[in-house]
């Protein structure tokens, strides 16, 4: 048996009696977490896996990050912006000065380049999504100042 399919296998035997999306968010959260992130640019608990490393001809980085529910990132931009394809769980995205936008299951975000924003997890529920930054040549990431409990708590809809 495949190995995905083996963790799959025993993470929903293991879930038996959990309600079933408590039961989908644990399955989908072993498989994908890999490593703990540390909190210099994040509040609560997120996994992060590396899916495609940039190199000099594709310029890309692609990876998976699961945030527990109330984990979000500090407040950051990208110089060449940065896309968010969410695949599981309910999520946030909010760019600086604008309204929060309610992220599930399914959504694509883009953020646009050199643009303050921050992402993560619902109060109550948990976000999976994979991100993709494209042409790294122009830089990654810059990081900002945490998104305080005020700015999130008025956001928090879930």
């Amino acid at each position: 048996m495949p190995k995905i399919f083996a963790i799959l296998s025993i993470t929903l035997t293991a879930c038996a009696g959990q309600p079933a999306e408590e039961h989908l968010q644990q399955a989908t959260r072993q498989v994908a977490e890999e490593t703990p992130v540390e909190a210099d640019h994040f509040t609560g608990k997120i996994y992060h896996k590396s899916m495609v490393e940039a190199d000099s001809t594709y310029t890309t980085l692609v990876g998976k990050v699961y945030f527990e529910a109330g984990a979000r990132s500090f407040w950051h931009s990208h110089p060449a912006g940065q896309l968010l394809l969410v695949t599981d769980g309910i999520g946030y995205h909010q760019i600086a000065g604008k309204p929060l936008e309610i992220l599930h299951k399914g959504d694509v975000v883009k953020c646009p380049p050199n643009t303050l924003h921050w992402h993560g997890a619902s109060k109550n529920a948990a976000m999976q999504h994979i991100y993709i930054i494209p042409n790294t040549e122009k830089g990654v990431v810059e990081w900002k100042q945490e998104v305080t409990e005020d700015e999130y708590n008025k956001t928090t809809i879930n």
